[in-house]
């Protein structure tokens, strides 16, 4: 059953103040992601992600101390008709003034991508299509949902599959598009939580929707989540101790790093 508007917000503040609102407003303050003035253009895609964002945005906009304008934008990539007017119906249901508009990116992806997994070249094109939009409505930052979750599997994958260290930024200026910012005000909030929260609203979130390709068991961030969750049967804290091994890092126990696109060796600074 689908709650009301005003039951849904007030849940925000109180029922998930722990899990979802105390760790949304210490990622805003801990990185510096809103400022005075700022303009920012909410990514929604109609999954539980950003959702949970747009209305914790909105709360924040009610009871926050800065003044700022909020845009709640949605590029449909080619969605079947259903699934956008699903999206359209929720957005609506939940109080967010979404502006929904058009773009090829499933197709285009799947033609560039010659037959293989077009999930990369999907996201990077997403991205810039939601830069191009913001920037077009006037705004300094585009923000997106990923999650604690997000971060910590995106750390694992570069380590085991990627061959480096790197992490999720909560915020980042954007390369092609100069004065945007990108920002993760849900940084610090755990996936379980948000799945809590948007069960709790009766409303359905719609999953990938890819028309391409569909998130399979086999996917490597699966792979992450289940090999995270088999550690924590040993070490419950371990999801932790891998975000903060991105704050920790011991510069003289590293043999080498990458800085301005420029590679570093211990051994430049070993005798120094």
């Amino acid at each position: 059953m689908k709650k009301p508007i005003r039951e849904i917000e007030r849940s925000l503040i109180k029922t998930y103040r722990k899990g979802i609102w105390v760790r949304f407003i210490r990622a805003v303050q801990q990185y510096e992601l809103v400022e005075e003035g700022d303009k920012i253009a909410v990514a929604i895609s109609g999954g539980k992600d950003s959702l949970t964002l747009a209305k914790l945005f909105q709360e924040l906009q009610r009871h926050g101390k800065q003044n700022f304008d909020l845009e709640f934008i949605c590029m449909d990539p080619g969605y079947k008709k259903e699934i956008r007017q699903s999206v359209e119906e929720t957005c609506e249901g939940l109080g967010i003034p979404v502006k929904v508009h058009d773009s090829d990116v499933f197709e285009v992806a799947d033609k560039m991508s010659k037959g293989g997994a077009p999930c990369y070249m999907c996201a990077r094109m997403r991205r810039g299509n939601l830069y191009n939009r913001a920037q077009e409505l006037g705004c300094n930052k585009l923000a997106l949902g990923h999650h604690f979750n997000d971060v910590i599997e995106t750390i694992l994958m570069n380590v085991l599959y990627s061959g480096n260290f790197k992490t999720m930024m909560p915020k980042l200026h954007a390369k092609n598009f100069p004065g945007l910012e990108l920002i993760r005000p849900m940084y610090l909030i755990e996936e379980e939580d948000i799945i809590r929260f948007m069960n709790s609203t009766g409303y359905q979130a719609i999953d990938c929707a890819c028309t391409v390709t569909e998130k399979k068991d086999s996917s490597t961030r699966f792979k992450m989540k289940q090999l995270i969750a088999d550690m924590k049967k040993d070490n419950p804290n371990v999801d932790i101790s891998i975000f903060r091994s991105a704050e920790n890092v011991n510069a003289d126990a590293i043999i080498g790093w990458m800085k301005n696109g420029e590679k570093k060796s211990f051994l430049d600074y070993y005798d120094s």
